[in-house]
């Protein structure tokens, strides 16, 4: 009995063994929910095969630089096994996000990594759909600009990496100006909303063919109504936002009501009136057909515009105020076999030379090295400054420093990277966009001053869609 007993021991000490080690083995398969590295390290043994990334259009044309850089990786892999393929959703900005989340959420479609807007990190965390990521995702960390290293967190931990950058900024017709008889047509140390308005009065006195108002921007009800909304905010009340460090609603209705106000003042006036339904692609249409003076756009305005106008017609300006900050980040789905690689190619393509090449193709990169180190030059591809324009044109008209950068990169651009605002962070940015987009309509349909009545509602509707 007593070996019989001993014998006993022994078996359920091996199975208990077995147990654990069949567990061990299915973490490093797995590396725990989701199927990947979620939270811990991804697996050693991963089977060499293809990772997919889902990104939005990039701006900078077919093949285009982001596909430029996946092939330079691809490249580099040489007969290993290993490949990446690019796959750009269509649609806005809201339908892509809303195709993410359904494919990453019933597994219709296999993505490794996903290219999100800044604004849904927070979303895609709290919901588990990507992994944080380690150290060894971001090349020498301390380059990456703050205030964009900082869009790629959530709650302390880093879900993604900050591929390619966004802001708000000022282009104008500096042959307009001229032609008003303005004699300092460089605007380029930057105006404040009352001067802008008093340059638009001068050439409103002296209208060019073609000319219908002094300045465009993106109000229709989509995000671009939000970032002008944010913008104004920030601008009217500087240091306040409208949620906290976790996402919860913060702003009083005297908040909402000096943003309402502000916002009111830059569109009541001056404004093109198919502003109001416009977005990126019409705003863009709309200044270079010269119906306005002014526009507020993006970066990749600025290679799209020279294709047109030369340097004497065109002029880029910091935008008036707070400037919103937009952009990309690279993260690794938790539902990737493949995250150690994955990781290794987000590593790729955000590091110090992938950035210059995308600031040479005209996105704002993330990294200062890109802006500030004359001896950085993109190496990763061939010709990242002869990429193809979002127009199609194949020939580069962007003026450049001497460098190689877009001559405005580093007096213009990293200065209002640096000092650019966040849009609220919270994982329900999507019910709070959407909120924020339909209660600002009134402002527009009244065209009306803000009165008490929007601004209690606009509180009311926002306390609904984030609950404390």
């Amino acid at each position: 009995m007593r070996g019989h007993r001993g014998a006993t021991g022994t078996y359920g000490r091996a199975w208990w063994l077995l147990a654990v080690l069949l567990l061990l083995t299915t973490a490093a398969c797995t590396g725990g929910p989701g199927g990947g590295a979620a939270g811990g390290e991804p697996s050693q043994t991963e089977t060499s095969g293809e990772i997919v990334v889902a990104s939005g259009r990039d701006v900078t044309g077919k093949n285009g630089i982001r596909q430029q850089l996946i092939d330079a990786w691809n490249a580099r892999q040489g007969v290993s096994g290993w490949s990446a393929r690019l796959v750009e959703l269509p649609g806005s900005a809201d339908e892509q996000r809303s195709q993410l989340l359904g494919a990453l959420q019933s597994g219709s479609a296999r993505y490794d990594v996903v290219n999100l807007d800044v604004t849904w990190v927070p979303e895609f965390a709290e919901a588990g759909l990507i992994r944080p990521l380690g150290e060894e995702a971001v090349a020498d960390p301390g380059d990456v600009i703050p205030s964009v290293a900082g869009t790629a967190d959530w709650r302390g931990e880093r879900y993604a990496v900050a591929f390619n950058s966004d802001v708000g900024l000022l282009y104008y017709r500096r042959d307009y100006l001229a032609a008003a008889g303005v004699r300092q047509t460089d605007l380029s140390r930057g105006v404040g909303w009352g001067e802008l308005h008093e340059l638009i009065d001068q050439v409103d006195r002296h209208r060019p063919q073609g000319y219908e108002a002094g300045w465009t921007t993106q109000l229709a009800g989509y995000e671009g109504r939000t970032v002008n909304a944010i913008e104004a905010f920030a601008s009217a009340v500087p240091g306040r936002t409208l949620t906290d460090a976790d996402g919860r609603y913060r702003a009083s209705e005297d908040d909402l009501r000096a943003g309402l106000t502000e916002l009111w003042a830059r569109t009541s006036d001056d404004t093109l009136e198919d502003a109001f339904t416009s977005d990126e692609a019409a705003t863009l249409s709309d200044f270079a057909d010269g119906r306005t003076a002014f526009l507020r756009h993006w970066p990749y305005a600025y290679r799209t515009l020279h294709q047109t106008f030369s340097e004497k017609q065109l002029g880029v300006a910091p935008l008036p105020g707070a400037a919103v900050l937009g952009g990309q980040n690279l993260a690794v789905t938790s539902s990737s076999p493949r995250a150690r690689k994955a990781a290794e190619l987000i590593r790729f393509l955000t590091d110090a030379d992938s950035e210059r090449c995308l600031l040479d193709a005209g996105f704002a990169a993330t990294r200062f090295s890109a802006y500030d180190d004359d001896r950085r030059r993109c190496t990763h591809v061939r010709t990242a400054s002869a990429a193809p324009s979002a127009t199609g044109e194949g020939t580069d008209r962007m003026p450049r420093d001497k460098a190689g950068r877009p001559r405005y990169a580093r007096d213009i651009l990293l200065p209002a990277l640096t000092h650019a605002v966040q849009r609220p962070r919270t994982p329900l940015y999507g019910a709070f966009t959407q909120t924020f987009t339909t209660e600002l309509g009134a402002l527009f349909t009244r065209r009306t001053p803000p009165d008490q009545a929007l601004v209690r509602h606009l509180d009311e509707a926002l306390r609904d869609a984030l609950p404390g």
